[in-house]
C-alpha cells in the first residue's frame, strides 16, 4: 500500500509542478518547477524498480513502463531546455 500511495503522489506531482511552473513569471522559477516535475518522474521510476524487485511487476510490464518513462523524461528535458 505504501509504495502505491507514494507512486501516485509522485505521479500527481509531475503534472502539478508543470502547472505551477507555467504560472510563474520568471524563467528561473518556471524552470525550477519544471525540474521538480522531472525529479518526480525519476521518483516514479524508482518506485517502479522497487515494485519489480518485490515481484509486483513482470519483466514485460517493466519494459513497457520504462519505455514510457524514458520518453517522458526526454520530453520534459527538452521542455526545460526550451523554456522561455
Amino acid at each position: 500500500f505504501g509504495l502505491t500511495s507514494q507512486t501516485r503522489r509522485a505521479a500527481i506531482s509531475i503534472s502539478a509542478n508543470l502547472a505551477e511552473g507555467s504560472s510563474r513569471k520568471s524563467l528561473i522559477e518556471r524552470k525550477r518547477f519544471y525540474e521538480i516535475s522531472r525529479s518526480s518522474l525519476v521518483e516514479v521510476d524508482n518506485h517502479i524498480e522497487v515494485a519489480k524487485e518485490l515481484g509486483y511487476l513482470s519483466n514485460e510490464s517493466l519494459y513497457e513502463i520504462n519505455e514510457k518513462l524514458n520518453e517522458l523524461f526526454a520530453k520534459l528535458s527538452k521542455f526545460i531546455e526550451k523554456a522561455k
